[in-house]
């Protein structure tokens, strides 16, 4: 099946730039938009529901997904836990005429693009910096070293927003996700 233009937005940009408050902000506006859930070999953590947050699954049935091409696209994340799209329910979502919206990394975004190359790519950035590390800093997740590292990807991430069809700065969430809704076509 091939995926038109507009059938399928793919959302990217560095880590605590906002991606999942926009597209949470934007789902609650239109309720009518599919996003996918991605799969992991992780455990849940306390409060995940799988089929919600994630489709929890074993190392087996994640392999027998990688070699039957279940996966748009997928890393090993950490060194440890494996993640991905998967490709049936969003290529059924597209069939059934929604829009859909997938909210992954810069690696998954470069996957993404070799199978769905009719998709629209939009990248996300911060107005500066100096406020993605305050971002970072306030999730409070982080030890100061995991935080650095962070900020190093996020550096040579931001690096690679020419890639991508728009780029959306995140410095207001009402205009961002304006800006964003108009670029969807909602």
């Amino acid at each position: 099946m091939s995926v038109g233009l507009g059938d399928v937005t793919v959302i990217s940009g560095p880590t605590a730039v906002g991606k999942g408050t926009l597209v949470r902000e934007l789902t609650k506006r239109h309720p009518q938009v599919w996003v996918s859930i991605s799969a992991t070999t992780r455990k849940p953590r306390v409060g995940e529901v799988d089929g919600t947050h994630y489709h929890f699954i074993t190392d087996a049935e994640f392999d027998e997904l990688l070699a039957t091409n279940g996966f748009l696209e997928w890393a090993t994340v950490h060194g440890a836990a494996r993640y991905g799209t998967l490709k049936a329910p969003v290529l059924q979502a597209v069939a059934a005429g929604k829009h859909v919206v997938l909210e992954i990394d810069l690696q998954g975004a470069r996957q993404i693009r070799e199978q769905l190359p009719g998709a629209r790519f939009i990248f996300v950035v911060p107005p500066d910096f100096g406020t993605l590390r305050q971002r970072l800093a306030g999730r409070g997740t982080e030890t100061a070293a995991e935080m650095e590292r962070r900020l190093a990807t996020a550096k040579a991430e931001l690096a690679a927003q020419s890639e991508f069809d728009r780029v959306l700065v995140n410095d207001d969430l009402g205009r961002a996700v304006d800006e964003l809704v108009d670029l969807i076509g909602l």
